[in-house]
């Protein structure tokens, strides 16, 4: 028997493997949203989406973060029909309504009330030990943005005003312990969470919660947001993700999605910027676009919802090599050569 089989075999943990062999380092389930740009946000390819692990979407209020997390809900149950979503509540503001308007299934969702930190804890541990990693599942937690600690609570009820210091350090604690059972048993976390301004001159947004739950994450969005207006009316938003933290798209990207009151998201939205930076579509003059060689052109209202129009550019243009290479991080080689070195 070899070394390394005498490694394998002698450990005390099951999942141990050749590195080659490893399910746990293996390729990543991909689960794809119907939205171009958020799969983009989320890994860097019009086709990619989101994987098992940590992925953490902030902003202030009404910024659509339960939006775009229930979008990921239903993308998750389409392609698991028979999975199910573990959903941590602690604002209630998701009515049943919110999760018809995405189509979801109810029935497959698990609704869990809770009151504090410790109590998401205590749960949430003890339903991951009891998983396997065959189970497909999905878990929610809206939020942690304003999720009290027990001795917060416990301070109130004794009439105490002294400050609480052990919020930051149970989350910590929280996040450190679910970490490793989301990647060996193969499960997707979102995340709801708030943000802060950073004391300065030039104030930044600061996901709250402290370290604990940055370090963990896989991905972090923060959402900024510009009334998209019709005269004095307003008729929607102009989203903008940025990338706090990713495993697999460059850092600081700003991804563009629009959504409006009647059509929802729109699924095309962020494209027409990058069309005209590639060439796939070119502006012949003002307030016009068209494709190169076509005689045809459009008013923007006419494309920004057309699927044939976009299918056809990806088809038959590089167009989503273009946004790959401007958006996913390179998996080029960071070694240096031996050779020169000898």
């Amino acid at each position: 028997m070899s070394l390394k089989e005498r490694l394998i075999k002698n450990s005390t943990v099951k999942e141990t493997s050749t590195l080659s062999n490893s399910k746990i380092f293996g390729k990543k389930d991909m689960i794809t949203t119907p939205v171009p740009m958020i799969n983009v946000a989320l890994s860097g390819t019009i086709d990619g989406g989101f994987t098992p692990g940590l992925t953490m979407i902030s902003g202030p209020s009404k910024h659509f973060k339960t939006g775009f997390t229930l979008l990921m809900v239903k993308s998750f149950l389409n392609k698991y029909p028979e999975g199910v979503v573990l959903f941590y509540d602690s604002e209630f503001g998701s009515p049943q309504d919110y999760f018809g308007s995405f189509e979801i299934d109810t029935d497959s969702v698990v609704h869990t009330p809770i009151t504090d930190v410790e109590q998401l804890k205590f749960d949430v541990m003890k339903q991951l030990n009891e998983l396997q990693r065959e189970d497909q599942i999905m878990i929610v937690i809206d939020s942690i943005g304003n999720l009290a600690s027990k001795k917060e609570v416990d301070d109130a009820l004794n009439e105490k005003s002294v400050a609480d210091m052990s919020r930051a350090k149970q989350l910590k604690s929280l996040f450190r312990m679910i970490t490793p059972h989301l990647s060996l048993k193969d499960i997707p976390m979102c995340v709801i969470n708030h943000t802060y301004k950073e004391i300065g001159l030039f104030p930044k947004d600061i996901v709250s919660g402290g370290t604990g739950a940055y370090y963990a994450a896989d991905t972090i969005w923060i959402l900024g947001r510009q009334q998209d207006k019709d005269g004095s009316d307003i008729k929607g938003y102009h989203f903008v993700i940025n990338v706090e933290k990713s495993r697999y798209v460059k850092e600081k990207s700003k991804v563009p999605i629009s959504i409006s009151w009647e059509g929802g998201i729109n699924r095309w939205s962020g494209l027409l910027e990058l069309a005209l930076e590639h060439g796939s579509v070119i502006k012949p003059k003002q307030g016009w676009y068209s494709k190169p060689g076509e005689e045809k052109s459009y008013r923007e209202k006419q494309i920004i919802n057309d699927k044939e129009f976009w299918i056809d550019i990806f088809k038959n243009t590089d167009f989503s090599d273009f946004i790959q290479k401007k958006y996913q991080i390179g998996s080029t080689s960071s070694m240096m050569d031996y050779d020169e070195v000898e």
